[in-house]
């Protein structure tokens, strides 16, 4: 028996979405962690029971980084080696962008990226964590500039089997990769655009601004990007990248969900364009490629038209199951959810704060 589990992470705290075994239909539990942002958050299914992870931030008391043994009933949050720069640095974490867990072969480790853009390491389950110093000292980071929400590292992508390998990225820095376990990085943005300069210069080393990555389990070596005004796919693990965003209605947006299981299969969530971001002809639609980008098809069976709210970078997500469950988590404060591939969609949740962040698991 199987249960699906939504965190919804919003402006005024986290909701949780369950579908129960058998059950066809959804419930919302009350609002927990209060009046807190939620910009991050996690499922850890590693251990004996799931461990949920939420970034929060308090107008008041600043971020922090708090986890759920018992599905949310109670929470705890890091205080003895939180998420927080060592006074040498000179600097402070604004906000907790990611919470990442580790791939199955490393069982305690946690990733959190944040604003100031910067990568934060666990390895005690998400209990306490470490800066990683060699990208902080990146010589590339003093011309890391923020992009329109801020300096963000908002994206973690450890490689599934491989430990020294991760990839990171920063808006407005680009890609990263580290192949020594984070003790340096090489900037991976070979190919990609950064459309907002000048002609001559639109194909830097680094300063792209990068919304989002992600890739299948099943071909480590294929991401997808969506950028700032763009859809990419590399090969090579992220040494190269090629554009793939003809037959979209746009390049623009934030999300990008792998398929996990079906290696060439991505979905993206359009919008016209950086000035203007709304939905394309104000029609809710997500995109889905099944040959690495060759060709798009419009999802849109449920979702709703005359559609002028957006989804952010992390408020697109699946579950992982087979078949592969959908969610995503707009700014007008709906949940929609699709439990056949992104064939045909549902409402499962409404009038909710404004979403910002989305994740989900089959729970065994």
């Amino acid at each position: 028996m199987t249960e699906t589990l939504v965190l919804v992470g919003t402006k005024k705290g986290l909701f949780l979405l369950r579908r129960e075994p058998g059950s066809d239909g959804w419930s919302v539990g009350d609002q927990l962690l209060g009046m807190q942002a939620i910009y991050g958050v996690a499922v850890d299914t590693r251990g004996d029971r799931p461990r949920l992870f939420a970034s929060t931030h308090s107008e008041h008391w600043g971020p922090a980084v708090a986890w759920s043994d018992d599905l949310g009933r109670t929470w705890s949050e890091v205080r003895e080696a939180p998420v927080a720069f060592p006074a040498d640095v000179g600097a402070s974490v604004e906000r907790v962008w990611q919470i990442q867990p580790g791939p199955a072969n490393q069982p305690g480790v946690v990733w959190a990226g944040t604003e100031p853009a910067a990568l934060f390491r666990s390895t005690d389950g998400g209990e306490s964590y470490e800066l990683v110093r060699s990208l902080w000292d990146h010589p590339h980071r003093a011309q890391w500039m923020p992009g329109f929400g801020g300096q963000a590292l908002h994206t973690v992508i450890p490689h599934p089997t491989d430990p020294q390998r991760v990839l990171v990225a920063i808006s407005a820095g680009g890609a990263y990769a580290s192949d020594d376990g984070g003790a340096s990085w090489t900037a991976s943005n070979t190919g990609l655009e950064a459309e907002f300069m000048p002609p001559e210069q639109r194909y830097p080393e680094f300063g792209q601004c990068v919304h989002k990555i992600d890739r299948s389990p099943l071909d480590p070596e294929q991401l997808f990007l969506q950028n700032h005004g763009g859809v990419y796919c590399s090969v090579d693990g992220g040494q190269s990248w090629s554009t793939i965003d003809a037959g979209l209605p746009a390049a623009f947006g934030f999300s990008v969900v792998a398929h996990p299981h079906r290696p060439g299969t991505a979905y993206v969530f359009p919008l016209d364009s950086s000035g203007h971001r709304n939905t394309p002809n104000a029609e809710c639609a997500v995109y889905r490629t099944s040959d690495s980008g060759s060709s798009w098809q419009a999802l849109r069976q449920g979702l709703p038209d005359g559609f002028y709210s957006i989804v952010l970078r992390d408020a697109f997500a699946s579950d992982g199951g087979d078949p592969l469950g959908l969610y995503l988590g707009t700014r007008s404060g709906e949940v929609f959810g699709s439990a056949d591939e992104g064939d045909s969609w549902a409402q499962l949740a409404a009038h909710l704060p404004d979403v910002l962040s989305v994740r989900a698991a089959v729970l065994r």
